[in-house]
């Protein structure tokens, strides 16, 4: 009987979870020359697996290094799991949890005789201990521990320390944060004040690199944490190039685990499944412990200390800005900000010395490469990476497309699914742009499909929200495609007609431009993608170089 693979959407909790536990096996046994009969053999006893399925399981991993190459196809069953009758199987799973989950900590032994009289009462077989012990694994050690043991108990094993987080190599700890930038940006148009951005940032543990960072004017959201993971896995000599700055930037490839705090941003359906995906750890900082991040928040110090003595820097506190008028003195754009904080963090905090590891950044992150026990992890499909991380839904496809967000999609490429299945499909979204999504095929790639009417303008997810508002608010309880692109329209020439007059409606038109200009721009690849100069106050392009600034570091 063929057995099916799931994809990375459409795998149950379950079958994540297995596939997760074969990779932290997995993985360490890819990553080397040759392998020995002894670590195969701890393997296959680790997993419960043949040591011939332990080598078929390298070889998958090692052609598609991604945790979903290492879900177990349907429908065989992992060994010795599921393969019992259904009253037996809940016979096991009751006596698990009411019987050897409690603190009086019951043997595997005590288990077995507890269920077998169980099994007996109710005229079953009763299952052999390795049945019993296979299930027991997968309630998870964390699980078993506070059940057996206590939560503290669980806490102080499980939990590491971050408030003094120790890091020996490079990429084992990233740590990553927003703030709002304490300066005023300007429009590219009229040269006016639009408001202060938020800063995505992300830090290496070991070493104190800047590993990425995401500049934007919208709010934190899943789609920063997206782009940021990206700019900080994928390597950055083209993203430089494009800026103008010349200064290196080597730090690139997938951390091992990333600690952030408990902002429901970090917490997305697409951020957890994106970083199982590509085997990345997520640990969250405990609740009423800022201290626990405090790399990444002195990091968010120096980089402000920096902005500080920018023109239009809103300072951190009305003591330091006394009567300074911001909205007056400021003069920069959005993408002239990111290159200054481009050449900042890679020009002067990078080659400075930092006081808690006295030597310059740069220099640590030598050493930490050098110390990693295995080489630096990297996406085998940088495309990909970014569609990993965007937000989905699942859609069926019809012989009309795909409809989504009230949103008719189509393409030829439909054509092989439409109408064959009653199951949903993966459909992922760049909530820049909603001109086109992104199909994910059985076999994990994605194909874009634009709107059915190609006449229809590109439009972002904020617009599509606020025309939904709108509609609702004037009573239309059924809201069609046409009536959605008929109310963003007349938004935009409103905003448009106020544009010189407020500074909220120049918000809305640059926020708009940026998000669909970096859309584009992300979904192409480096050779086609062209940096443009930033206009001037007269309307021509400027050379004026972006200096950074001598600033006092916080440790």
């Amino acid at each position: 009987m063929p057995q099916s693979k799931p994809d990375h959407q459409s795998a149950t909790d379950e079958e994540w979870h297995e596939a997760e536990r074969r990779e932290r096996i997995v993985r360490p046994l890819a990553e080397r020359e040759r392998l020995t009969r002894a670590e195969v053999a701890d393997a296959a006893a680790i997993l419960g697996l043949k040591r011939s399925r332990i080598y078929a399981l390298v070889a998958l991993y090692r052609e598609k290094p991604v945790t979903s190459a290492l879900i177990p196809p349907k429908p065989g069953p992992a060994r010795g799991f599921r393969c019992l009758e259904p009253e037996i199987e809940s016979v096991i799973e009751a006596a698990i949890r009411a019987y050897y989950m409690t603190r009086q900590h019951p043997t595997v032994a005590g288990l077995r005789r507890h269920i077998e009289h169980e099994c007996k009462a109710r005229g079953l077989s009763t299952p052999s201990v390795k049945a019993l012990r296979v299930r027991i694994d997968r309630q998870g050690r964390k699980a078993l521990v506070k059940a057996r043991e206590g939560p503290k108990a669980a806490r102080d094993q499980f939990r590491p320390v971050f408030g003094e987080y120790v890091s020996d190599h490079a990429l084992q700890v990233v740590q990553i944060d927003h703030t709002r930038v304490d300066v005023m940006v300007v429009d590219e148009m009229y040269r006016l004040p639009l408001g202060r951005p938020w800063l995505t940032l992300m830090i290496d543990v070991a070493s104190r690199m800047v590993v990425g960072f995401y500049l934007t004017l919208e709010a934190p959201s899943a789609t920063s944490v997206a782009m940021a993971m990206r700019h900080a896995v994928l390597p950055k000599a083209d993203w430089l190039a494009e800026r103008g700055v010349a200064a290196p930037w080597p730090v690139a490839g997938l951390p091992e685990t990333v600690h952030m705090d408990n902002g429901k941003d970090f917490h997305s359906k697409a951020l957890e499944r994106g970083c199982r995906e590509y085997g990345i750890e997520q640990e969250y900082r405990p609740p009423a412990t800022p201290h626990f991040g405090g790399h990444i928040e002195r990091l968010i110090g120096t980089m402000m200390g920096a902005v500080h003595l920018l023109p239009g820097t809103t300072f951190s506190n009305i003591d330091e800005k006394g009567d300074y008028d911001s909205e007056k003195t400021a003069v920069m754009t959005l993408p002239e900000l990111e290159t200054w904080l481009a050449i900042q963090i890679v020009g002067v905090y990078h080659a400075s010395i930092h006081s808690a590891l006295q030597l310059p950044p740069m220099t640590a992150w030598e050493d930490v490469v050098a110390r990693r026990p295995t080489p630096v992890r990297h996406p085998a499909d940088p495309e990909r990476f970014l569609f990993d991380f965007l937000p989905f839904e699942k859609r069926k496809v019809t012989r009309e497309g795909i409809r989504i967000f009230n949103i008719h999609y189509w393409d030829s490429i439909l054509s092989v699914w439409a109408g064959q299945s009653d199951s949903r499909m993966p459909v992922k979204y760049d909530p820049r742009d909603l001109s086109r999504v992104f199909l994910q095929a059985p076999d994990g790639k994605h194909w874009p499909i634009r709107y059915r009417d190609l006449r229809r303008p590109r439009i972002t997810r904020w617009e599509h929200l606020e025309a939904m508002r709108v509609l609702r608010e004037r009573g239309r309880r059924s809201v069609d495609e046409a009536m959605i692109f008929d109310a963003i329209e007349a938004q935009r020439m409103l905003v448009a007609e106020a544009a010189a007059r407020t500074k909220a409606a120049r918000q809305t038109v640059q926020r708009t431009a940026y998000a669909l200009a970096g859309s584009e721009a992300a979904s192409k690849t480096p050779e086609q993608t062209e940096p443009s100069p930033a206009p001037a106050a007269d309307g021509q392009p400027t050379d004026r170089p972006l200096l950074p600034y001598d600033v006092e570091e916080w440790s």
